[in-house]
């Protein structure tokens, strides 16, 4: 029982950890998208408009990293059950030993 509970944990970390990093990559696309800008004339100058450069993808995965959206507590939840699943399978032990000094 104890295996199953620690695969099933580990399945559910991994999804997490997957689905945070995957927001994080989806925000940092979507806020590189160009906003609608009407090429029309100027009203004081009569110059056109230009039209604002899109920033490469490296800059906008990186400012999204920095960022951090929520996308962080789905990370920080999977990386906890990854974790407790560690531990429930048994590859993390703890050994907690206490020792008086007493003659044998």
């Amino acid at each position: 029982m104890r295996d199953w509970i620690a695969v099933i944990m580990a399945v559910l970390g991994v999804l997490l950890v997957l689905a945070g990093g995957t927001l994080l990559v989806l925000n940092a696309l979507a806020a590189g998208a160009p906003k609608p800008v009407t090429a029309g004339p100027d009203e004081t100058t009569g110059e056109v408009a230009a039209v604002p450069a899109r920033t490469p993808v490296t800059a906008r995965l990186t400012e999204a990293a920095r960022r951090l959206p929520a996308a962080d507590r789905l990370i920080g939840w999977g990386i906890v059950l990854l974790v407790l699943a560690a531990v429930a399978a048994g590859a993390i032990t703890f050994n907690f030993q206490l020792a008086a000094n007493s003659p044998r």
